[in-house]
């Protein structure tokens, strides 16, 4: 059940509820909802509803309609994001578990270890424990296995997840690995799943070759009924009557769980197909279909695997298809990060040595801004973000220490550079440290119930009307109002109260000032991106450095430019970008601007640093990121 607490209730009353629900024997959670504040109990007390609504400080009390309770969003309507280290699964971020089926050797696993992490892993698997249809088959080298696991976590820097298959092995797998995953034909092994929940580690629960997904979910149920929730979902296909694949993969399941639960969804094609040809394929709609990450199966010899070598990638097949999520995956807000350990690394390592615990990132506009959405998808959990009122503010915060970093836009797929901030870039003595690409989708927001016939006024910057043009044309009879941000649009017409107003933002700034999304994505071109450069006042001295961006002038007589960029083509280094900018007080003379796919602090850039500065008349190297 859920109690709505009264916005007037005192903390000794709160207090007084919370024991009343203990000594009843009830698991309760607390939570915030749409500025309300409720309580969430689960048990099996006789107490009837008419006595919790009789206590002081409660103003209803609301059934749990599912048999599932502590997993269902009735009870926590946010998303739960599981933390292993420094990776988030159930985040923005594409979370990828790669490794073989089993264990064979230590030089086996960290071979493929090293391979999967190159290609964008944050997290590798390998069964120590196999339970196999066939009592002759390999069953796994056990401790020695989860040994050899620990040694690639310390040698890589990877989470290791392996499969449990007894409540008498939990003492090892405290000692020697990240995550325990209950197996498919474990999901109903009940006494094995109130072990995990017991034990506390994160959990992988795979579905059951013929389990419905409500009998998927009391088996989670049971996990978090034991204090752990931090269980992450695994659909690993369902036995049919379909002979073509191992499995089906059920993808229908990826959304209905997202209505249900709050647990995060990884998909497993790899035992869902049993075939490599089919694995990629599936992985991508998946990923497509909203999972926030997939479980791959990777061997550099899988024709002399020990277990499942059929259905195992190649490490270069395997790099193609984190090449091709890493397209996908901002078309559905998401981000694939080929360096998303380094980088998480980085910024600890800035927290360490600035000294400042917990650290600040400055961005455009109101909290609900793309912005703030850029910020927060970047940094996750590790960066607190702050409202800003300009790009300037930003750069000048940034330069002064008030923040650590900020985050600004620098093109548009569909209008361009913003020029604004390349200039700032050339004025500020500040290191772009990182970027990230971000999908831009608008929204029609207004106040719950408010039909399109009721609209009258609709806010918003005047770039995203443009933007929205097509959609806006259909209703002339609409005012425009122009604000500065998007946010700052949902802020005001929920101030407002008037419901005749309504903005167009995301569906970020939606939930955060508690407004319903009226139309969704109204845009004329659903192919809007933008690109946010993460600035700092010093580089990053640890952690990926892939792309760097620099600016120069080159003297105003012919094939001085040819000169520069010719540089760049003798050394095989790939430029993805190049604009010029006017510089300030000179008429008629540019910057320069150029983004190429190198690490411009490396030894081997070094020579051809010395060349480029002989060609220049000005320059200077922006980040390495």
């Amino acid at each position: 059940m859920l109690l709505v607490l009264e916005k007037e209730i005192t903390q000794e009353q709160k207090n007084n509820i919370r024991n009343i629900l203990f000594r009843e024997g009830y698991i309760v959670r607390e939570m915030s909802e749409a500025g309300q504040n409720i309580i969430g109990a689960v048990g099996k007390g006789d107490k009837k509803t008419d006595f919790f609504e009789a206590l002081p400080g409660v103003a209803k009390v609301v059934s749990i309609s599912t048999s599932f309770k502590l997993v269902s969003r009735q009870l926590h309507t946010e998303d739960t994001r599981v933390q292993v280290g420094d990776v988030v699964v159930g985040g923005d971020r594409i979370t990828i578990v790669a490794g073989p089926c089993a264990i064979e050797s230590r030089d086996q696993a960290l071979t493929i270890a090293k391979e999967v992490k190159r290609y964008g892993a944050v997290l590798f698997r390998g069964g120590a424990f196999k339970p196999r249809t066939s009592p002759y088959s390999f069953q796994g080298l056990q401790e020695e296995g989860l040994k050899i696991l620990a040694e690639v976590r310390g040698v890589t820097g990877l989470g290791v997840v392996t499969e449990i298959t007894s409540p008498a092995q939990a003492d090892m797998m405290m000692k020697y690995v990240d995550i325990v995953q209950v197996g498919a034909r474990n999901m109903q092994n009940f006494e094995l799943l109130k072990c995990v929940g017991r034990i506390g580690k994160p959990v992988v629960l795979k579905r059951g070759l013929s389990s419905t997904i409500e009998e998927w979910l009391m088996s989670a149920e049971y996990i978090l009924s034991e204090g752990n929730d931090n269980v992450i979902l695994c659909e690993r296909g369902i036995r049919t009557f379909e002979p073509y694949t191992r499995n089906t993969l059920d993808l229908s399941a990826i959304p209905v769980l997202k209505t249900l639960t709050h647990l995060p969804v990884i998909i497993d094609p790899s035992h869902a197909t049993g075939i490599r040809e089919k694995v990629s394929p599936m992985a991508r709609a998946a990923i497509a279909a909203g999972a926030d990450g997939l479980m791959i199966e990777v061997h550099h010899d899988p024709d002399h695997a020990l277990s499942d070598g059929a259905q195992s990638l190649y490490p270069k097949q395997f790099g193609q298809l984190t090449r091709d999520l890493y397209v996908i995956a901002p078309v559905v807000g998401k981000q694939m990060d080929f360096d998303y350990l380094d980088k998480a690394k980085a910024v600890d390592y800035l927290s360490r040595t600035n000294g400042s615990g917990i650290q600040r990132a400055a961005f455009l506009g109101e909290m609900g801004t793309f912005s703030h959405k850029a910020c927060t998808q970047y940094f996750e959990t590790q960066v607190a973000g702050v409202p800003s009122p300009s790009f300037k503010a930003i750069f000048e915060a940034v330069k002064t220490g008030e923040v650590d970093f900020g985050v600004v836009p620098v093109e548009n797929s569909l209008t361009g550079s913003i020029h604004e901030n390349f200039d700032f870039l050339l004025e500020y003595d500040l290191k772009i440290i990182g970027e990230i690409k971000l999908r831009i989708i608008h929204h029609l927001i207004g106040h719950p119930g408010t039909k399109i016939d009721g609209i009258k006024r609709v806010l918003s910057p005047p770039l995203i009307f443009q933007q929205c043009r097509q959609f806006l044309d259909q209703h002339p009879d609409w005012e425009l109002v122009p604000v500065k941000d998007t946010a700052a649009a949902v802020k005001e017409i929920s101030t407002t109260k008037n419901p005749g107003d309504v903005a167009i933002a995301s569906k970020e700034a939606a939930d955060i000032y508690g407004m319903a999304v009226i139309e969704e994505g109204i845009e004329t071109n659903p192919r809007n991106f933008t690109r946010f450069v993460i600035i700092g006042a010093q580089p990053l001295d640890k952690g990926p450095r892939r792309k760097s961006s620099l600016i120069f002038s080159t003297g105003n007589q012919p094939g001085a430019l040819f000169e520069v960029l010719k540089i760049f083509a003798e050394n095989s280094i790939n430029m993805v970008k190049l604009e010029s900018r006017p510089i300030h007080g000179k008429p008629w003379e540019y910057m320069f601007y150029v983004d190429i796919e190198t690490d411009s602090e490396s030894e081997t850039f070094r020579p051809v640093l010395d060349l480029l500065k002989e060609k220049t008349d000005y320059f200077k190297i922006l980040g390495s990121y």
